[in-house]
């Protein structure tokens, strides 16, 4: 299993850069196609600015995502170019963010994307919860703040013998069989069948040895935290430049809820995060 396509949400922040350099390494590293998305979504009008402004300020809007779009795309180009710009391909999304990305994650292996920023509100905040419960691909997210030039050198793999990290480990072997050490960590684990087994994480550690991994495998108690806080704590103790794992979540009713830990992760990445759910 390697990286063939991989897939970058770009948009009109300046953190979109950055995601598009790591991505573009990336690409250059497994030799894969990437495509850049243009999906930003964009204001909505109130009723009353609506009303007075009227075609005007709708043309407005409109002349101002163009100049948007020719800049982003021109900076794509740009870097893609450095990277072999004939495996390169760009797109552009007029409809809901969430659902563009869904639908061209769906030919792609890797999505790279970025961690809401605290004052974002409406689409662009809900794209992060929407990728990490229903892109169908492992999600990498880069965090608002750093730079992030390597990636994959040390790993830590938070594991809980859940489905979904089970997912995440899989989906993060290309990343994990290049990484010079990679850590295993059950945090807080439960003994027995229906857990982790008689040795938290041994088997997990077994099964990635197997693939050349170079693996070792930790077990961290801390009933007084989180567990979000401890995968941060854990990550920044052996210096990791990257975090792995499951990501939780469930539907209620058209409403989508993320569990604990995905929501701490996405609210306080240090580095940058890959999740499958």
């Amino acid at each position: 299993m390697t990286y063939k396509t991989i897939l970058v949400h770009l948009d009109h922040r300046p953190r979109s850069t950055e995601r598009l350099g790591l991505a573009c390494s990336l690409a250059d590293e497994f030799d894969a196609h990437l495509v850049g998305l243009f999906a930003p979504g964009g204001p909505r009008l109130p009723s009353y600015a609506a009303a007075e402004g009227g075609p005007v300020l709708r043309d407005l809007l409109e002349e101002r995502r163009k100049e948007v779009l020719r800049e982003v795309q021109r900076r794509f180009r740009e870097v893609a170019q450095r990277n072999g710009g004939e495996r390169s391909e760009w797109r552009t999304a007029d409809f809901d963010p969430a659902a563009a990305m869904r639908l061209s994650a769906r030919y792609a292996d890797l999505v790279v994307a970025g961690q809401p920023e605290d004052e974002e509100e409406g689409e662009l905040r809900g794209l992060a919860d929407e990728l990490a419960f229903s892109a169908g691909r492992p999600v990498l997210f880069v965090p608002y703040a750093g730079r992030f030039a390597a990636l994959g050198k040390r790993v830590l793999v938070a594991w809980d013998a859940g489905r979904e990290a089970a997912r995440a480990v899989t989906d993060a072997l290309p990343l994990l069989k290049r990484a010079e050490a990679v850590e295993v960590c059950a945090f807080d684990p439960e003994r027995g069948r229906r857990g982790h087994g008689e040795l938290p994480g041994a088997d997990v550690g077994l099964f990635l040895a197997r693939h050349g991994v170079k693996v070792t495998v930790a077990r961290q108690s801390g009933a007084r935290y989180d567990v979000g806080s401890q995968v941060l704590s854990r990550a920044a103790d052996i210096g990791a430049d990257l975090i792995v794992m499951g990501a939780y979540g469930h539907t209620r009713v058209r409403e989508m809820v993320l569990g604990g830990v995905t929501r701490t992760m996405l609210e306080a990445m240090t580095v940058p995060v890959l999740m499958s759910h």
